[in-house]
């Protein structure tokens, strides 16, 4: 099976060797367990190999985005330089807006806005996306099942075109003991969680990999760290 590898260490022990080239990986947890960081860092990581890729940022401007991903990256020094080049794009603030109309209803469709995120992917010839989150679509469409459906058109435009894809989401809460599954999860081809427990300034991150459809991968609760130069998973044999 071809894989396209994260580049962050650990990661791709846990994935056998990364995610299966055009699937769709959902990568959910709660406030402050570092989803968009870790999306960024796989984008960042894969440009640098020369494969271009897009952060589709629904819920923030990318300005912040990019300024976020600077300062926790303090060591990523060459995020400019790939910008410039189109191996690293972020972008997405224009379809945000017009999910949206001031009086609160929808009045731009959800076919126009998978239109707009397959012209950003065309335009620059992704190969690698994240969708910074589909939380936002869920809010937006209110009604459970149409949900459902546009997320089942969404992953079906989504392997069209040929891209691998992370699909940032968010959870209730970040402990582990308090996770329910979303039935619209089990759609995508592979679910990461990441967590955050303890009490106070007693902290402790931990990710897993619940599914990766078709795929083997490591079923371990595994401690990561955030750092300047990036994330750090502690799989079996590191220390």
């Amino acid at each position: 099976m071809e894989k396209i590898a994260t580049g962050i260490e650990g990661l791709d022990e846990m994935l056998f060797g990364g995610i299966p080239v055009k699937d769709q990986v959902i990568v959910a947890g709660g406030p402050g367990s570092g989803k968009t960081l870790l999306g960024f860092e796989i984008l960042y990581r894969n440009a640098k190999k020369g494969i271009p890729s897009v952060l589709i940022t629904l819920e923030e401007n990318p300005d912040n985005v990019l300024k976020n991903a600077k300062e926790a990256f303090a060591d990523f020094n060459d995020i400019d330089a790939l910008i410039s080049k189109n191996m690293l794009t972020i972008s997405g603030e224009e379809t945000a807006r017009r999910l949206l109309n001031d009086d609160g209803t929808s009045t731009y469709t959800f076919g126009n806005m998978v239109a707009d995120i397959e012209e950003m992917i065309k335009r620059v010839g992704a190969k690698l996306i994240v969708v910074d989150s589909i939380s936002l679509f869920k809010l937006v469409l209110g009604d459970d099942l149409k949900y459902r459906r546009s997320m089942l058109a969404l992953t079906s435009n989504l392997k069209r075109l040929g891209v691998t894809s992370l699909l940032i989401a968010e959870t209730p809460s970040s402990e582990r003991s308090d996770l329910r599954f979303e039935p619209e999860y089990f759609i995508f081809d592979g679910i990461l969680i990441m967590y955050q427990s303890g009490e106070g300034y007693k902290r402790t991150l931990t990710a897993e990999v619940v599914k990766m459809r078709g795929s083997d991968h490591s079923w371990a609760l595994t401690p990561y760290e955030m750092t300047s130069s990036g994330f750090r998973m502690f799989t079996v044999g590191q220390s």
